[in-house]
């Protein structure tokens, strides 16, 4: 490198070097306004308070009522020397130091990232922290929020029981988000549903056509009845389907609760089509081929795929989504 290019490499440094220093100077001296949101980096943490370089003349803090609306919140456990923080600025104490305030910069950050979570029907994984009337408080992105006892779970959760849930972790969505109104409303039951439509789907997939087993009548209409083979699983047998002879009424045949064989015709758009005539029928042929098997004990006939069992067993075979 030429003597001419090395000054001149040297020049520059040196000038972006004193760049760098008077834009630190200039900003050392910026005065901060009450409600300004900046970043600055921990200095030290205690649980009364936690000392943040504003990259000002004045020093940050962080008083403990202003760390999270979360009880639970412990700042030892959460924050670390070093860390990098977005607070807002508060106001000025009678030490010169800026007072600032974690919880409201989190507050607002907050109701921007649940009202996206509302808009991408994005799930929080939340923890009960009481029971109220009617329901029970959680805290998402350091909000209060409020699970209703109707959105707890599937079943209606008793007014007595809501303090079973202090202490559970929940899978919840946000189903109203409204900042105007300080109001966060959560629902665990929409992520049951959620994941027990998908369990479903799952089992309708895993059903094989031809699979025989048994069932309870669960419900008899005029034009069939509806039995319940497991797993939360149930399927109309068409009338056509009940007996081999002509049925006026499926009632002359069937009743609630009796149990019964069906084999499965067909799965199609979430619907099971189920025949109680051709389960006898199959039942027979296998016990006929039975017959003969054992009368040439030097033949094995062994028919998988129309043998009677449990829906248990067929389903414990395929791994259903999670």
């Amino acid at each position: 490198m030429s003597e001419e290019n090395k000054n001149l490499e040297e020049n520059t440094v040196e000038t972006e070097t004193m760049a760098d220093f008077e834009d630190a100077i200039n900003a050392s001296f910026k005065r901060l306004r009450e409600g300004d949101l900046v970043t600055g980096t921990v200095v030290s943490v205690e649980e009364e308070e936690i000392l943040i370089d504003l990259r000002t003349f004045s020093q940050g803090v962080i008083p403990a009522e202003e760390y999270s609306d979360d009880p639970d919140f412990h700042a030892m456990d959460e924050i670390r020397v070093g860390d990098e923080l977005e607070v807002m600025v508060l106001y000025e104490d009678e030490q010169g130091r800026t007072v600032t305030s974690l919880r409201e910069a989190r507050r607002t950050s907050g109701w921007e990232k649940l009202r996206d979570a509302l808009e991408q029907h994005r799930r929080y994984t939340v923890k009960v922290k009481e029971a109220v009337p009617s329901g029970v408080v959680v805290f998402a992105e350091g909000l209060r929020g409020f699970i209703p006892a109707s959105k707890l779970a599937m079943n209606y959760v008793e007014e007595a029981e809501l303090g079973d849930y202090v202490g559970k972790t929940l899978t919840v969505y946000p189903i109203t988000v409204d900042e105007e109104e300080n109001k966060l409303v959560l629902s665990a039951k929409d992520v049951l549903r959620e994941e027990a439509a998908r369990e479903h789907e799952g089992k309708l997939a895993a059903l094989q056509k031809g699979f025989i087993t048994e069932g309870t009548v669960s419900r008899i209409e005029s034009y069939g009845c509806f039995v319940d083979i497991g797993d939360d699983l149930t399927g109309l047998v068409h009338i056509s389907q009940i007996a081999n002879k002509f049925l006026k009424s499926p009632k002359e045949v069937v009743k609630l609760g009796m149990r019964v064989k069906v084999k499965v015709l067909d799965v199609e758009d979430g619907k099971i089509r189920l025949s109680m005539k051709q389960a006898e029928e199959n039942v027979e042929e296998i016990s006929v081929d039975n017959k003969e098997a054992e009368s040439e004990p030097e033949l094995e006939y062994h028919d998988e795929e129309e043998a009677t069992t449990s829906l248990g067993s067929l389903l414990a075979g395929f791994d259903l989504p999670d």
